[in-house]
């Protein structure tokens, strides 16, 4: 059986609260764990309303106290939003908390407005421009491969699986001249996930790290006892994405009985675009759902999205998708 991961983007329900979502994300994690999955990573997002991970490590320290074996990580960490010195620091002391345990998945994009950047005080497009370098050198602060002139504490020799995040071809060209492990965003952006993977793998060089190629694929997974029953739980996601593609990011709204029927054609069309990767049904299908990607995409390990109104309801996917694999 091939790995599965989870992906938590700790969503802000409407009429919940943050603290609400936080402990939503942790009783989640612990679901994650008791089931079998590998990985519980949490991504990055910052200025929206529906969305409660903008602090990465402090969210990852709060879920890594709650649970005991599974692996947790970002997924990912924006770095030019940050400075190498200070992830490096970050995920040296969740190394140190919770040894064995780490991912760091660094992603590009900032994905941020003249606003964030200002709040931020960085030129993110410059930063994204140095992003290769900044890889290099948060590698280099957590290995001491290079030894640089100074050290971070925490950080120097932590035990942090580093991998590089994508959803265009200029992370799988990166990870390939890094030698590193390697996770596109197909659940949102898949357009380019087999020219990537191919590149990817045609053109790794191994590292001290990593010795053949390694590749993770995302996929939006929402398993429930019957199809009608998943596309309803589906619904408030697809609400949500509807609703910030279009200019109107809000909070994750209830889930709503033959959604994408009356909508109109444009908005048809976006969630059949970002459905190439998805597993929306009973676990007869989704099983059927991942194996044929996985067939497709040939991938190492695969992590699930996404997010539902009721949490109970996402666990319940977690524990359908995992048995549909027994």
């Amino acid at each position: 059986m091939i790995p599965l991961s989870v992906l938590d983007l700790v969503p802000v329900r409407e009429g919940g609260t943050l603290a609400e979502s936080y402990a939503a994300s942790v009783a989640l994690a612990q679901a994650a764990e008791r089931l079998g999955y590998k990985r519980f990573w949490v991504a990055e997002h910052h200025a929206m309303t529906g969305i409660a991970g903008g602090a990465t490590s402090v969210v990852l320290a709060h879920v890594g106290n709650a649970t005991s074996s599974i692996r947790i990580g970002a997924g990912g960490i924006m770095l030019p939003n940050h400075n190498p010195f200070v992830i490096a620091e970050q995920f040296g002391t969740l190394s140190a908390l919770f040894p064995g345990r780490v991912d760091l998945g660094l992603g590009r994009a900032p994905g941020a407005g003249p606003e964030l950047q200002h709040a931020l005080r960085k030129d993110l497009h410059r930063a994204a421009e140095m992003f290769p370098n900044d890889v290099v050198e948060l590698r280099a602060l957590l290995t001491g491969e290079p030894e640089l002139p100074i050290r971070a504490t925490p950080g120097y020799g932590a035990e942090v699986e580093m991998w590089m995040l994508g959803s265009s071809l200029f992370g799988a060209q990166l990870a390939a001249k890094l030698g590193m492990p390697y996770a596109f965003a197909s659940h949102f952006a898949p357009d380019h996930l087999d020219a990537a993977l191919a590149l990817y793998r045609e053109r790794f060089e191994p590292s001290q790290w990593l010795d053949k190629p390694h590749a993770m694929a995302a996929m939006t997974v929402f398993a429930a006892e019957t199809d009608k029953e998943a596309e309803l739980v589906a619904s408030s996601q697809q609400q949500s994405f509807v609703r910030l593609r279009t200019g109107n990011p809000g909070q994750l709204p209830p889930p709503v009985e033959g959604y994408r029927n009356g909508l109109p054609a444009p908005a048809q069309a976006l969630l059949a675009h970002i459905g190439q990767a998805s597993a929306i049904g009973s676990p007869v299908t989704v099983r059927g759902a991942i194996d044929a990607f996985v067939e497709r995409t040939q991938a190492d390990e695969i992590i699930v999205s996404g997010a539902t109104f009721d949490p109970a309801a996402r666990i319940r996917s977690l524990e359908l998708t995992m048995e549909a694999f027994a």
